[in-house]
């Protein structure tokens, strides 16, 4: 089935065909980064991604996305500590935190985080992009974006009878995001492992939540508008991703000796194995290959469990369904990492969203500079039009 948009022709708008979901079609040019499937590659602006988390900090690839250009030391040292002056929150939205955290509820800090991120944006006094200079632009996405862990970290200790963690200016992001949800300064390793990922995720091509952030944005809307429907597309469970899922699936099979059974009966019956497949990647996800490559830093029972699981899936997979190309994804071994750093599974998906409110603010950035609203059609299938309408009986 597809779905049409209009293009203006000679006479008027016409109708043109695309795919449902409109896969394949390009709607923007970008030069934040892409992602080529067919080639496991992906990359951020002119460099590998998975190099740029193997071999520099979060701030640095933040400043690339902003900026466009890698820093220098110098630079480098400035950005981080520009930024990091920006986590502490107005004692408005502090104030108010508590009842987004006893709102949530079960639901978690991700659900009040659209909330918090919202009360951030009016306390200081965002304004709509169609408003602003590019510098102010900036300045906003950098608010928002160094203040996303404190909120998201105060919320899930307020969730649990705690009181937030202030800031620290000293620490680097992930240290500092570590620090505030613990309360402990984290050694470095477990500090590094967190970085590499959350660099590898900050931007992924123009997935649901980035799209949605560039359609609000073609508005003019402000960055919190922006970056908070960002948020309410990627808490939707067909994109935001379940490193905390892929984490169930080993704790379902247990032991080793359970993987080929519990495995065969999922595939037979056609479930999903939750951590393997991707809706662009058709050969191994370089994300996944890197950070099992964290985890096997780390060792022990359960990344050598886990690289079990990862191998005889796709071996039983090439016997049932051969021809089929499933691999681990990011969420598999993100799971792994983040378990062996420490964090809760209920910030799994949280600290995902930390890492990529960067790459949507680079893209909002992008967007706001086009002042064409992003405006596509629909194809009208109801009822025929006009009809009379009828009088109340």
């Amino acid at each position: 089935m597809s779905v049409n948009r209009h293009v203006t022709g000679p006479s008027g708008p016409s109708p043109v065909d695309v795919p449902r979901g409109l896969a394949g079609v390009v709607v923007a040019e970008t030069e934040v980064g892409d992602v080529r499937g067919l080639e496991g590659f992906y990359h951020y602006r002119q460099y590998s991604a998975v190099e740029l988390a193997r071999s520099r900090s979060f701030e640095d690839v933040w400043h690339l996305l902003v900026h466009g250009a890698l820093p220098d030391a110098r630079r480098g040292a400035a950005f981080a500590a520009e930024t990091a002056a920006m986590r502490r929150l107005p004692d408005a939205v502090s104030a108010a935190l508590p009842a987004v955290a006893a709102a949530g509820g079960h639901s978690g800090p991700f659900a009040g985080l659209r909330t918090a991120l919202s009360l951030l944006g009016a306390a200081r006094g965002f304004r709509p992009v169609y408003d602003l200079s590019a510098e102010q632009r900036r300045q906003d996405t950098l608010v928002a974006a160094a203040a996303v862990p404190t909120l998201l970290t105060a919320l899930h200790r307020l969730g649990r009878g705690l009181d937030p963690v202030q800031p620290r200016e000293d620490l680097s992001f992930a240290a500092n995001y570590l620090y505030m949800l613990t309360g402990a300064e984290p050694d470095a390793r477990r500090t590094r492992a967190v970085e590499q990922y959350l660099i590898s995720t900050i931007d992924h091509g123009f997935n649901a939540s980035t799209f949605t952030a560039r359609v609000i944005a073609s508005t003019g809307a402000d960055v919190a508008a922006a970056l908070t429907g960002a948020l309410a597309a990627l808490s939707g469970p067909l994109h935001g991703g379940a490193p905390s899922r892929a984490l169930d699936t080993l704790d379902a099979i247990g032991t080793p000796e359970r993987i080929d059974t519990w495995i065969r009966e999922r595939v037979l019956s056609g479930e999903r194995i939750m951590g393997f497949g991707h809706a662009v990647y058709r050969t191994e996800d370089p994300r996944s290959r890197m950070l099992r490559e964290v985890a096997q830093g780390f060792g022990g029972p359960r990344v050598e469990f886990a690289v079990e699981v990862e191998r005889r899936v796709e071996a039983i997979l090439a016997e049932l369904k051969p021809g089929r190309e499933l691999h681990t994804n990011v969420e598999f071994y993100a799971g792994v990492v983040m378990e062996l750093c420490g964090l809760p599974r209920e910030m799994f998906t949280t600290t995902f969203a930390a890492a990529r409110t960067v790459g949507w603010s680079a893209n909002i950035l992008e967007q706001a500079r086009d002042s064409k609203i992003i405006r596509p059609a629909a194809r009208y299938v109801g009822p025929g039009a006009p009809v009379g309408v009828p009088a109340v009986a």
